[in-house]
């Protein structure tokens, strides 16, 4: 952390904050959604900003992804920076010409003589039961198309700083920050979803994995609601003398090869944890990088805990069974340490 303090935010808030912050910098950041203004974002990310922002700064659109998320394109092709929120990913259909056919490309087809710098933000995750058209993650997705800078903070303080470092970026960034660690009550799905957060702006850079845990027995890499998870875990096999280390991706693109590298080389044992679905995403991409760059210092091929290849279900105990969780993390890492 760039300082040291005893306030706490939610992950809401910090990422409110950070928005509110650069939008006093820079009069060419706005922020344009369905139910950003007035209501303050039904996930709490824009509370507040309507208010000392104003209707011209802080625009509530129509529901209509393609129309208003085209608008954002071409207010960030004529110098402005907006910060555009669609609801879920899981609505990115609607509109996924403007975001992989224009906001991706455009810098490309134009030889680089036109940046994007347009933050795309978004809700993902399940586990309240909100069923296969808004529960899941799809970061896998995205990073698979070139174009896209993909960011996943895990913890409030990573929320604000990777915010900051996405707003002031000249390129296209699709941030993806998961509802169950936001701090809204009837979705909180940890046990504390508030972190240190300093009031200064400061930025994260990106590509930057951050271990959260240091262990020696086995690595668990992760992003968001996986890394909650994987510390849970690793407090519960402590108690067995397993000692865990737990790697936060933070982003997808750029990922942090060098750090996946690294822990690997230190603890030879590697769980990969993945909200996403299991099949062509983040743990087979995390995967493929140990067995081209760090094979040599495996001890058991890496594991992978992810969602299987279906969509989420709304019944709970079908949806708890197709999830990752602390207890099947602990389960995996026993076994990992068998083979």
């Amino acid at each position: 952390m760039s300082a040291i303090t005893s306030r706490k935010l939610t992950m809401a808030k910090a990422i409110a904050e950070a928005i509110s912050l650069e939008m006093e910098r820079d009069p060419r950041v706005f922020v344009m959604g369905e139910d950003v203004g007035v209501y303050g974002g039904i996930f709490g990310a824009t509370a507040g900003l309507y208010e000392k922002f104003g209707p011209e700064r802080v625009i509530d659109t129509p529901i209509s992804e393609a129309g208003f998320i085209g608008a954002a394109l071409g207010a960030a092709m004529e110098g402005m920076r907006p910060i555009v929120e669609l609801m879920f990913v899981d609505f990115f259909g609607v509109a996924m010409d403007q975001i992989y056919n224009h906001i991706a490309k455009n810098t490309y087809f134009s030889g680089g003589n036109i940046r994007v710098p347009l933050v795309l933000m978004t809700a993902v995750g399940g586990g309240y039961n909100d069923a296969g058209q808004h529960s899941q993650c799809l970061w896998g997705t995205f990073a698979h198309l070139p174009g896209l800078k993909v960011v996943v903070p895990s913890t409030p303080y990573d929320a604000k700083g990777l915010m900051i470092s996405a707003i002031r970026d000249d390129n296209p960034v699709i941030y993806m920050f998961h509802k169950g660690l936001l701090g809204l009550g009837w979705m909180t799905l940890i046990k504390d979803s508030t972190g240190p957060v300093p009031e200064e702006p400061y930025t994260i850079p990106f590509g930057k994995a951050e271990v959260k845990r240091e262990g020696k027995d086995v690595s668990i890499i992760s992003v968001a609601m996986g890394v909650y998870q994987a510390l849970e875990a690793a407090k519960e096999l402590e108690k067995e003398g397993i000692s865990v280390e737990v790697l936060d991706l933070r982003t997808l693109v750029p990922l942090d090869r060098e750090a996946i590298i690294n822990t690997v080389k230190k603890t030879h044992r590697v769980l990969v944890v993945d909200e996403d679905y299991l099949s062509y995403g983040m743990s087979g991409e995390v995967a493929a990088t140990i067995v081209e760059h760090a094979f040599d210092y495996l001890e058991a091929p890496v594991k992978r805990l992810a969602v299987p290849d279906v969509p989420i279900p709304y019944s709970r105990p079908l949806e708890q069974f197709v999830l990752p969780s602390s207890s099947k993390i602990v389960n995996a890492v026993k076994e990992l340490l068998r083979s």
